[in-house]
């Protein structure tokens, strides 16, 4: 089995989205009267070339996400968050340049339906796209839009597979999905950023790489215990935070959220979280 980071393209955020003052509605409010912007952040994909087939989590930014950001009256894909990306930097052409062709990618598992997590989509017509089935539930129609999916940019084709996780709890995570047939890659319920927000879990033989979406922007907030400011649940991302946490101290884990700049870094050095093997309250 061999993990590809890939980072398709970065975006600037408001500083309070990447770290709540006021977590729950009110850091929605807050977002909107900040005026301060992240430096340029990565977004992050990955590729796992596994024997049972390749597997892709999350798709990336995509250059059409430039011009519906200009034309969007959607208030905060319109004024909230900047785009920047190369055609080459799409998910589609890097995949290619490591010799992996769109019919090879058997499966894409989206951690949530955010429009730099699903903007790749178009790369991959003939993969099964999975999706938690809430997730899907919520992105759709006019509610969809309003909470900030803009279903209407997903391909004509676009059906994906509800994802159920129906395997029972995986260590402090209440539910999981094993996507592979001995269990080294595992989908857990990650819930906070989005109701349905999933992370993906590859056994990597001495580490575990813990593929965390926007669960949170950093390592270091996810150690702080630090919700972002638009997490649908703010006492829902804490908890799946404390989760993270208790899984690093139980199982050597490399963490590797969508948008942390140091991301790739410890990635490429196999570098864990500074938990394992200390004792911790659960959370």
């Amino acid at each position: 089995m061999k993990v590809h980071a890939i980072r398709s393209g970065s975006v600037r955020i408001k500083s309070v989205q990447r770290e709540a003052r006021y977590p729950g509605a009110l850091g929605l409010v807050d977002i909107f009267a900040d005026r301060e912007w992240t430096d340029w952040l990565p977004t992050y994909a990955w590729a796992i070339e596994h024997r049972e087939g390749v597997i892709v989590v999350d798709t990336g930014q995509s250059t059409h996400l430039l011009e519906q950001a200009r034309r969007s009256l959607h208030p905060y894909i319109r004024w909230q968050a900047r785009f920047q990306i190369e055609p080459e930097q799409e998910l589609g052409p890097q995949l290619k340049a490591l010799g992996i062709g769109p019919r090879d990618v058997r499966q894409v598992m989206l951690t949530h339906l955010h429009i730099d997590h699903d903007a790749g989509l178009r790369h991959f017509p003939h993969s099964k796209i999975c999706i938690a089935a809430g997730e899907i539930a919520k992105a759709r129609g006019v509610m969809g839009t309003l909470r900030g999916y803009l279903p209407q940019r997903w391909p004509d084709w676009f059906s994906p597979s509800p994802l159920v996780l129906d395997d029972g709890p995986h260590g402090p995570f209440r539910a999981s999905k094993r996507l592979t047939r001995d269990g080294d890659v595992v989908a857990v319920a990650t819930p906070g950023h989005t109701a349905d927000h999933i992370s993906v879990i590859v056994d990597d033989g001495d580490v575990a790489f813990f593929l965390a979406g926007d669960t949170s922007y950093d390592e270091a907030l996810m150690l702080a215990g630090k919700v972002d400011g638009v997490s649908a649940s703010a006492a829902a991302s804490g908890a799946t935070l404390g989760a993270i946490r208790d899984f690093a101290r139980q199982r050597p884990t490399v963490y590797l959220p969508t948008h942390d700049p140091m991301s790739g870094g410890r990635f490429a050095r196999r570098q864990i979280v500074p938990l394992f093997g200390q004792a911790g309250k659960p959370g």
